[in-house]
């Protein structure tokens, strides 16, 4: 596994190194020593799955607020998406800043997204499916969100077509 830093502090694009043969190939994508090598967390309390029937679809941004904050490894299995994540981290050098990366099934890169960071991402293709491993279970009375247009953040989403749910388009404007 090769791990490249983004420009948020703790937030990692692993990139798999497969071994190849006349079958295919084989890669690890996750590797408990290998991200506690580098400081990371690597508790995993949950699996999930998203799967979005059209392009354009747009999920978060969402994070879980203390003492259940969250660690996510993300991928895209079929399709791709713009994968976005914001720093909420205060005291962090990257604070309100945000980075995107395209995930796709082709490229099989993994985001590994840290505590303290919101989470989103808008579809690419239609019939587009993301995995998630995740350091806590889903709490509701401690899940968050900021919302996708919020002026704080002035993300720039990839496609004008966008299909958001009613609670995504509800959160309030970014208090600090």
């Amino acid at each position: 596994m090769k791990f490249t830093e983004t420009v948020l502090k703790g937030a990692f694009l692993i990139d798999i190194e497969p071994i190849e043969d006349e079958r295919g190939f084989f890669a690890r994508s996750w590797c408990k020593q290998e991200l506690e090598a580098r400081g990371l967390n690597s508790k995993v309390a949950q699996c999930s799955i998203s799967f979005n029937r059209e392009q354009g679809t747009l999920r978060g941004l969402h994070y879980q607020a203390k003492p259940y904050e969250e660690v996510k490894l993300v991928w895209c299995s079929v399709g791709a998406i713009c994968d976005v994540i914001v720093d909420l981290r205060p005291d962090s050098p990257s604070y309100k800043k945000w980075v995107a990366n395209n995930l796709t099934a082709e490229n099989r890169r993994i985001l590994y997204v840290p505590e303290g960071l919101a989470h989103g991402f808008q579809t690419l293709q239609d019939r587009t499916e993301v995995h998630y491993q995740i350091s806590e279970c889903y709490r509701a009375e401690y899940s968050r969100g900021i919302r996708w247009d919020d002026p704080a953040f002035q993300i720039d989403w990839p496609l004008s077509k966008r299909i958001i749910s009613a609670r995504d388009k509800m959160f309030p404007d970014f208090a600090e």
